[in-house]
């Protein structure tokens, strides 16, 4: 098992202040989250990691409690066509998401007998999985001690020490340092500082409304010491949903979820009247591998 190497005692020393307090605050405070749940075990956190990804947890809680009463276990989801991930993923959007975590799930059936490994460099050998969701399901699975940076831990290490308000677009080998740097020594409680930053970047270090006053290393804050400059421009904004083809694209998929046999073109044409960015978003479809064409111009979701 590979973890990050300890920081030097003068590091430990310099952070040793924002440990307690950002922990001690996380004991308190912490959302009642089903995979943060000792029952849940390392897929329940696998399959939360792929479904909170760029979806925030309210839209997640319903999906993941129907996604493991049906596949409890990795090779539950393997034996079933990666199509049926599809279909169960819903509206939960960027639906190759699912496909992904098919991928996962057929792949810890066949080289780790149907249990998520354990070890690191194992987790990120993984279909589907990269550095950020393998460090998580290390850490929140199996409490190892490596750097998790997802937006929300970003964004509260670049306030709190490195004195800037936004964190770059992305992750830069700074950061990385930075965040090894931090990292207590004891596995278990450099898991916890993982998961506690990143519930305080959720909560109370937002990116457009920081409650400072919440926070818990106010005091230590880089960023408010600094007299919280907003040099860096404000947070991006989302893309606009509406008439793009993301949209057009979920409500073509939204069809082939209903269906459980091949659905004919005509069909699909009827769900979008302009026809050059309907096909376009189905060829993507097929392109992602998340659509198969037929003969007699039908499709269906993937069953291999």
């Amino acid at each position: 098992m590979t973890t990050t190497p300890a920081p030097s005692t003068t590091a430990q020393a310099r952070t040793h202040a924002l440990h307690t307090p950002v922990i001690a605050w996380f004991d308190a405070n912490a959302r009642d989250l089903p995979w943060r749940h000792p029952e849940a075990g390392p897929w329940g956190v696998m399959v939360s990691e792929f479904m909170l990804q760029q979806t925030p947890v309210s839209r997640v809680l319903p999906m993941y409690e129907q996604w493991l009463a049906r596949w409890p276990r990795p090779a539950d989801l393997a034996a079933e066509p990666p199509g049926e991930a599809v279909r169960a993923w819903g509206r939960l959007g960027y639906p190759r998401r699912a496909l992904r975590l098919h991928a996962a799930a057929a792949a810890i059936a066949e080289r780790h007998g149907g249990e998520v490994p354990t070890d690191h460099a194992e987790l990120l050998a993984l279909p589907g999985v990269g550095e950020y969701t393998a460090a998580a399901v290390a850490s929140f699975a199996y409490g190892q001690r490596h750097a998790v940076l997802d937006t929300n831990v970003r964004r509260v290490l670049a306030r709190a020490v490195t004195g800037v308000q936004y964190p770059p677009n992305a992750t830069t080998a700074a950061e990385r340092r930075l965040a090894r740097e931090l990292l207590p020594d004891a596995e278990p409680v450099a898991a916890r500082w993982a998961a506690a930053t990143m519930e305080l970047g959720a909560l109370v270090c937002t990116a457009r409304a920081p409650e400072c006053g919440r926070c818990p290393i106010a005091a230590h804050c880089a960023w408010r010491a600094a007299g919280s400059p907003a040099h860096d421009g404000p947070p991006r904004r989302g893309q606009t949903y509406a008439g793009t083809d993301r949209q057009v694209r979920g409500k073509l998929l939204a069809v082939l979820r209903e269906a459980h046999g091949p659905v004919p073109q005509a069909a699909l044409d009827a769900v979008w009247d302009e026809p050059v960015q309907r096909a376009r978003a189905l060829d993507g479809l097929v392109a992602d591998g998340l659509v198969e064409p037929l003969e007699g111009a039908s499709y269906r979701l993937p069953l291999t």
